[in-house]
């Protein structure tokens, strides 16, 4: 996909650090999927989209961007899809890349929490270049290979979603995996390290996810 720059998705959830700021990519496509809405404004930065069924985002806020210039694209409240996921189908159709996710997490649905992992994992999405800043963590899935960036000794767990993974190999990491297999429901891939500043972590085939504790200010 030929991308026509960044974008930043906010979704719905527990409040996030303000120094997430800084690590936002500049001149970036800004999303809102729903209540979304909230923590973008909390961190004092204008949305160009907002999308969802509006069941949840401050209607005094939705004004407010909308006479800003916010665009919407709303759906019905009895829908198929959460609305990060069509946030991100919405950038998926513009061609953005790569795309940072903010939010989207709260113990209170801890529904939404898996589903969103699941949901970064999705082999439709491969072409955004996803990352996902969440609760202390970057998460980004794995579909051919994945540069990761941090503290040497930083946590680094490597789990196989929607079935076997095969050929996995790492670098950087304290406990190496050469060309391995691993497998959903195994914990195989839990709690490595960093073992220098830059990692790298490659699949031949299948889809691994890497959370990456303590990469979020």
């Amino acid at each position: 996909m030929e991308s026509s720059g960044p974008a930043v998705v906010f979704a719905g959830g527990d409040p996030v650090p303000s120094t997430i700021r800084d690590l936002l990519p500049p001149r970036a496509l800004v999303v809102a999927a729903d209540s979304g809405l909230d923590l973008a404004r909390r961190l004092g930065i204008p949305v160009d989209l907002i999308v969802g069924d509006f069941d949840s985002a401050d209607p005094a806020a939705v004004a407010a961007a909308v006479a800003a210039g916010s665009r919407l694209e709303r759906h019905p409240v009895d829908k198929d899809a959460t609305d990060l996921e069509l946030a991100l189908d919405a950038v998926l159709r513009l061609g953005r890349s790569p795309v940072r996710i903010v939010g989207g997490a709260g113990w209170d649905r801890l529904d939404h929490l898996v589903a969103n992992f699941l949901l970064v994992a999705s082999p439709r999405y491969a072409p955004l270049d996803l990352r996902w800043w969440v609760k202390g963590a970057e998460v980004a899935p794995v579909h051919r290979r994945l540069e990761i960036s941090g503290t040497p000794g930083a946590l680094v767990t490597l789990l196989a979603v929607g079935g076997p993974a095969a050929g996995v190999t790492t670098r950087g990491l304290r406990w190496p995996l050469l060309g391995e297999t691993l497998i959903p429901g195994s914990t195989r891939g839990v709690s490595n390290q960093l073992s220098a500043p830059t990692a790298a972590v490659s699949v031949e085939t299948g889809v691994v996810v890497a959370i990456h504790t303590g990469s979020e200010p």
